[in-house]
């Protein structure tokens, strides 16, 4: 019994000490710092705008009149990602060559601020739907390649809407595009009582990883021979690693690469192996976003969708030179390093071309309001508005009379 209990306890130390060398030694448990990288923070910073801009420019445009009242945009807010303390008209206001104001008179005689679109606004919406009918199936297959890399190929709608703008979704996706591929998506029921949009057909052509496909150009042979291959890195200037944690940053490169697409049930989640999986998840989940970036909240639902570890967000820091986090807009952004050089994008959708112009549009906009181009143009536009709805109501009663 004495001998039986003595090599229980040598077997725990044993245990312990290869615990503590793995809990030293493995890249999972080696915490790096974090160092600003300014040219991806100006990548990051205009994007807020420019987001909400987009979705209020499709709001208004898919509305039957091409104008709405604010209190018919007030329920849009909480998609715009605002600070509590911004009114939505104050933003509208920042751009007057993108929305165009206007007053009717409510019931009581109040003026009430409508908004529709300028000319030039008008134009890029058009653009962006011819874009969106003439790469319907390359969206499509972009939402196919989302869901084949969760577990049950489902997900809820909620966590899609709130991918839809960095997919390239239309803004109404749901009723828009979703309808016109019924042999790839059905919308269903899930358990907890969402709703929910399923993949009905697996195409084995699109589970293939970008890093795979680029595997023949950016990795040796032998890796590749070997499933070893490796994610491109690159660091912040001025980003120093010790030399313990560069040799082991090797050393994980050169473990087996597991695609996103594949079961990865086998993988114990507290090993390097799997490690290297969930990077290799959200690396493929970059890049099916246009602007290889998203907010971190927008992908901590995704744990059991895409079968994930706990914690499974430490991935981006623990992997500076692959991700980088940017912390603008009172918010966590995730941005594939690979995908920028400098701040330009190196692969651009058609899609991107048009948020483009759109941000250049915005910025043309704030700048000439800034110097009250726009003042007195506004202020007679309201003149003529209200007089114009004072002598609409002074008829109506004239001919009640």
């Amino acid at each position: 019994m004495f001998s039986s209990l003595f090599g229980t306890v040598r077997n725990y130390g044993l245990l312990q000490k290869g615990y503590i060398y793995q809990q030293r030694f493995t890249l999972v448990n080696i915490k790096l710092k974090w160092v600003k990288d300014p040219t991806l923070d100006a990548v990051v910073a205009g994007q807020r705008d420019l987001k909400a801009a987009g979705i209020l420019l499709s709001i208004i445009a898919s509305s039957s009149e091409c104008c709405l009242p604010i209190y018919r945009l007030n329920p849009h807010r909480g998609q715009l990602g605002f600070p509590c303390d911004l009114k939505l008209s104050t933003f509208i206001r920042r751009y007057p060559n993108v929305f165009v104001e206007s007053n009717f008179l409510d019931s009581g005689g109040t003026p009430v601020p409508s908004f529709g679109l300028s000319p030039q606004a008008l134009k890029l919406y058009h653009e962006q739907e011819s874009i969106l009918e003439h790469n319907q199936l390359e969206l499509r297959d972009r939402l196919c390649r989302l869901l084949m890399l969760t577990r049950d190929r489902i997900l809820p709608l909620h966590t899609i809407d709130q991918l839809k703008w960095d997919l390239g979704l239309p803004y109404d996706y749901l009723h828009s595009f979703v309808p016109k591929h019924p042999d790839r998506f059905s919308l269903v029921r899930l358990p907890d009582g969402r709703d929910g949009l399923k993949l009905l057909f697996w195409d084995d052509k699109l589970a293939v990883s970008e890093l795979l496909k680029n595997a023949s150009s950016q990795q040796d042979r032998e890796d590749i021979k070997n499933g070893s291959l490796a994610f491109p890195v690159s660091f912040t200037r001025g980003f120093g690693m010790k030399r313990k944690c560069m040799e082991w940053l090797k050393e994980w490169q050169k473990l087996p690469y597991t695609s996103p697409y594949t079961n990865a049930s086998h993988l114990d989640p507290r090993t390097d192996e799997s490690e290297k999986r969930v990077v290799g998840v959200f690396h493929e989940l970059l890049h099916l976003t246009l602007h290889k970036q998203t907010e971190r909240k927008n992908v901590s639902n995704l744990r059991k969708p895409l079968a994930l570890p706990q914690k499974f967000t430490k991935a981006f820091e623990r992997h500076p030179g692959i991700f980088y986090l940017s912390n603008k807009n009172d918010t966590q952004t995730v941005v594939l390093r690979e995908a920028y050089n400098g701040r330009e994008l190196m692969q651009k959708h058609p899609l991107v071309r048009i948020r483009e112009e759109l941000a250049n549009l915005l910025k043309k906009g704030f700048l000439d309001r800034s110097r009250g181009v726009y003042k007195k143009d506004r202020d007679e536009n309201l003149v003529a508005e209200m007089e114009k709805e004072v002598c609409i109501k002074e008829k109506t009663r004239e001919l009640s009379l």
